[in-house]
């Protein structure tokens, strides 16, 4: 993403990285599995960033969120933003998660 923004816009890409996760991530407070499942619920509920949400979705499972813990994020976005959010952050989820198995990952949980 970065990369594919260095042309029309290489300041923003560098804010895109340097505000969360230079500023926001690394504050004392919450340990990054919160600041993840806080991530997945909002993009989730956003309903319109799979890309951001897929990113996220590798994010949880790298500070070890379960795949199981993923969807159960997923579906209780389903009371607060709606079926159709949440069925979009399950596609997401189920991408991501294929990606991994294709890959040679072993499944978390």
């Amino acid at each position: 993403m970065i990369d594919s923004l260095a042309e029309i816009a290489p300041d923003f890409a560098r804010y895109v990285i340097e505000f969360p996760f230079g500023d926001i991530y690394s504050r004392p407070g919450l340990d990054l599995r919160a600041r993840e499942i806080a991530t997945i619920a909002a993009l989730t509920a956003m309903g319109n960033a799979t890309p951001q949400l897929k990113v996220h979705i590798e994010a949880g499972l790298n500070v070890g969120l379960s795949r199981a813990e993923i969807i159960e994020i997923i579906m209780q976005m389903a009371v607060y933003a709606g079926f159709p959010a949440a069925l979009n952050g399950l596609f997401a989820a189920r991408d991501v998660f294929a990606a991994r198995t294709a890959s040679g990952q072993a499944p978390a949980a």
